[in-house]
């Protein structure tokens, strides 16, 4: 577990990382090359700020603090984290037909560009801070007529991210995610 410090520095332990490759369903692309991951309990629940902070450390930037959009989507030109900062969420991911899974304050989520995501229903206070890989700018798809095949376009052409969003250079995306 990564506990942020009154300081800034951080405490890192061993982190339970859950993976699941979300392939084609043919209405969002997904991404069959690489996985979503979840990281449970990786960080004590606190405040959004602390949060943003250690993404923006380890070059994850343009962060946002909000809920998940109750809809299908994704994103084909950016990779995207989600820290759940407080209260917890049931979440759809890869499309009507996919993966549904409990988040709670502490996880985090790394979805890798083109897997569709979907709040399914969340308490009251649930809370996540988001961003982007450095040099990463989001879209919006919806899995709409006519988005692909050139969303599978950008999908395929997003580069990999050159640090894990909460362990840094040497974390569990980077073993996750090699080439």
């Amino acid at each position: 577990m990564r506990e942020l410090e009154a300081d800034g520095s951080e405490e890192i332990d061993s982190v339970d990382v859950v993976v699941h490759l979300l392939g084609d369903d043919g209405v969002f692309p997904n991404n069959g090359r690489l996985p979503l991951l979840v990281y449970r309990h990786a960080l004590k629940a606190g405040a959004a700020a602390e949060v943003r902070r250690l993404l923006a450390q380890n070059r994850w930037g343009g962060s946002w603090v909000n809920g998940i959009y109750g809809y299908h989507h994704y994103h084909s030109t950016a990779h995207e984290v989600l820290v759940v900062c407080v209260g917890e969420a049931d979440v759809q991911f890869g499309g009507e037909q996919g993966l549904i899974a409990t988040v709670s304050a502490g996880d985090v989520v790394v979805i890798p560009a083109g897997v569709a995501h979907k709040n399914l229903g969340s308490s009251g206070d649930f809370t996540v801070a988001g961003a982007y890989p450095e040099g990463q700018s989001y879209d919006m798809c919806y899995g709409k007529e006519g988005e692909r095949p050139g969303a599978d376009d950008n999908v395929a052409r997003v580069p990999l991210p050159q640090s894990d969003p909460v362990q840094g250079s040497a974390g569990a995306l980077m073993r996750h995610w090699a080439d």
